[in-house]
């Protein structure tokens, strides 16, 4: 039994346009070599291509004139590379509407809150807290003002706030007194400070026992121990009998002297800033000085709130330092804490 094939006859109806191949394969497929003749071109002085002709009614949408091609941008010239724009690094986009700007400057950052002062990191042999101190060459000491003290006379624990010469604060400082040795001693009682920072530790304690000054009895003088952190000795300030100005001597933790204070004969203020000069032990080289500055008239005579600067090396001694900063807080009590509505000494 023989089989013939079966022409491929796809069931389409004639109707759709389909009709069966004819017989004997390609007999009626012509394929000319050449173009035909009579194949119309351009029309003369014709632009490109004006590309897709719009439905009848259909708007051009914006940026579309004529001759716009798909796929084409109106405004580039010829070599224009995606994703550059002029005056930018190739690759960097355009900032667009809507968009930030790009970042052309790191933020600085920022310090800890409440205006207070970055701790410096990576400190060794440094006593905990004094870190603040290795960065700074100048303190300045504000004395809170006490509204009970002012109008009742009454005397309060006093409070400072240390911040360096930005304006940021770097420590906080309260008395630590008994109200009956406040009023009965005045500004020669012993007394506490504690010295914080930040973080509320208590970083540098301060004792000041009782004591008299040099025109009272000049066996028996003031003095100051420093201890950073509390219980740790790091130096101390003694005073020096003395008959026409202030002379204090800072001791280091051995007790040797490292440096000298010097005041002036009178530390009355009248519009103008007070100093004490601080000198290098053998007393011929200034270092630096405590400054009790103006602080205006009302302040001056109706409240005991004192300012005051304190100027260092750079490089000395954190501990020395801090010691310093000490020697500021005795002198503040030894002649600008007022006493019996009397802020005049004036040293013989």
């Amino acid at each position: 039994m023989s089989h013939k094939p079966t022409p491929y006859s796809p069931n389409f109806p004639p109707g759709q346009g389909y009709e069966p191949p004819a017989e004997g394969g390609k007999v009626n497929e012509s394929y000319p070599m050449n173009p035909q003749g009579g194949y119309p071109g351009p029309p003369p002085n014709q632009g490109p291509h004006p590309g897709p002709t719009l439905p009848p009614g259909a708007q051009p949408l914006p940026g579309m004139h004529s001759g716009f091609q798909p796929g084409f941008q109106p405004g580039f010239q010829q070599g224009f590379q995606p994703g550059f724009q002029p005056g930018y690094a190739p690759g960097y986009p355009h900032p667009q509407s809507g968009y930030p700007a790009p970042i052309v400057q790191q933020p600085v950052p920022q310090g800890p809150p409440g205006g207070w002062m970055t701790i410096p990191r990576g400190l060794s042999n440094c006593p905990p807290g004094l870190e603040y101190l290795s960065m700074i060459d100048q303190l300045l000491m504000h004395q809170k003002v006490e509204l009970l003290e002012a109008f009742t006379g009454f005397e309060t624990n006093n409070k400072y706030t240390v911040k360096n010469n930005v304006g940021q604060k770097v420590y906080y400082a309260v008395e630590d007194n008994d109200c009956c040795t406040r009023n009965c001693c005045g500004p020669m009682r012993p007394f506490e400070m504690k010295i914080m920072d930040n973080f509320q530790n208590e970083v540098i304690h301060l004792h000041r026992p009782l004591a008299c000054d040099s025109c009272c009895c000049p066996c028996w003088l003031q003095s100051m121990e420093v201890t950073a952190p509390p219980g740790t000795v790091i130096g101390s300030i003694e005073q020096e009998w003395s008959i026409f100005q202030p002379s204090y001597v800072i001791k280091n933790a051995a007790g040797d002297v490292v440096l000298r204070i010097k005041g002036p004969c009178c530390t009355f203020s009248i519009c103008g800033d007070v100093e004490f000069h601080v000198y290098s032990k053998d007393g011929e080289t200034k270092v630096g000085k405590i400054t009790k500055q103006w602080s205006g008239l009302a302040r001056e005579f109706f409240t005991d709130s004192d300012y005051f600067g304190i100027t260092f090396p750079m490089d000395l001694d954190v501990r020395i330092k801090a010691v310093l900063l000490g020697a500021c807080f005795l002198i503040d009590f030894m002649f600008f804490e007022k006493g019996k509505n009397e802020n005049t000494r004036v040293e013989f």
